[in-house]
């Protein structure tokens, strides 16, 4: 293996830049020469890339976002842009890829391998809905931001003795709400997982102001439903001024957590040692501490829900009701 190449696709999310210096980093140590692609598979499309150094990670370790961009190719997931994906990277004599992002990422990832690329991905997506690790990559940085966002909304929300309804992302996932809701107390959390119950949730609210409380924060995932029709509806269940913040693309980036850049970090490594060795078509995942390869295949074919440990906590706890 003499010359390896990285990119990132998909949605963005904190970490990408400490894993893309890990991997340039690592194929150096080793001796291999390493192509960053800009903007993920349309880059591999349009021959878009960088010989990167050493010198070309320099200072990103603790920045939010990606230096090698990132886009989402329409084009490659046709079985022509495959082929001509697979044709540049043949062009460029590349032995092997990294591949950082979501569950599309990997998909097409998987679709190089099977077309006779080397390929390892590496978990990245604020979501952490890629099935196979404990944590993917921005997860972190993301639950930080939000938290932090809505410590500063709870000043208002009390000073004003308002409840506040907040949007988070996860079109289909709702850890980040669930996981937010239980780092800042929040009353309640609706997530696309289970159905959700605005009669209860008002009557908590209302049980909670005629209890002393000042403030009230609910947590919606994007997946499950707008803030708006939250409000909305749950204007006839309770007596009192609602307001909402959509916290949108602040979650995506920020000053990397020190979190993920030890795992951004270690993946990337784990990922170049796994083509170094010859061991191809797996994802690099954490689980339960330790670091494994699954098969692409595996992490395609199954769907990542909520622990439910976690799901009885949030019962535990009066965040699902």
């Amino acid at each position: 293996m003499k010359r390896i190449g990285v990119l990132t696709s998909g949605g963005d999310s904190s970490g990408m830049n400490a894993a893309i210096r890990a991997v340039v980093r690592a194929g150096l140590e080793m001796g291999c020469e390493v192509y960053g692609f800009v903007q993920g598979y349309a880059g591999v499309l349009d021959r878009h890339y960088q010989v990167m150094e050493s010198s070309s990670v320099s200072g990103i370790l603790h920045r939010g976002g990606t230096i090698l961009k990132s886009a989402r190719c329409e084009e490659f997931k046709t079985d022509r842009g495959q082929k001509e994906g697979m044709k540049a990277l043949e062009e460029l004599g590349l032995d092997g890829l990294v591949v950082i992002g979501g569950d599309g990422s990997l998909r097409g990832a998987n679709a190089l391998l099977e077309r006779g690329m080397n390929v390892v991905g590496v978990p990245a997506t604020i979501d952490n809905d890629v099935w196979g690790t404990d944590m993917a990559i921005g997860v972190d940085t993301c639950l930080n931001t939000i938290t932090w966002a809505i410590d500063i909304i709870k000043d208002t929300a009390s000073s004003h003795e308002r409840a506040f309804i907040i949007e988070v992302m996860g079109r289909e996932s709702g850890y980040l709400a669930i996981m937010s809701s239980l780092s800042c107390g929040a009353e309640a959390a609706i997530i696309p997982e289970f159905p959700y119950d605005l009669e209860k949730i008002g009557s908590k609210l209302a049980e909670r102001f005629k209890e002393g409380k000042t403030d009230s924060i609910i947590l919606v995932a994007e997946g499950a439903a707008s803030a708006y029709t939250i409000q909305r509806k749950l204007k006839n269940h309770i007596g009192f001024e609602t307001r909402i913040s959509v916290l949108g693309h602040i979650q995506r980036g920020g000053v990397t957590s020190v979190f993920d850049r030890t795992l951004a970090s270690r993946m990337g490594v784990e990922a170049v040692n796994a083509l170094i060795d010859g061991r191809s078509g797996n994802m690099i995942g954490l689980s339960k501490s330790k670091f494994a390869e699954i098969p692409f295949k595996e992490v395609l074919a199954n769907k990542k829900g909520i622990q439910p440990k976690l799901i009885e906590l949030s019962r535990t706890l009066g965040v699902i009701l």
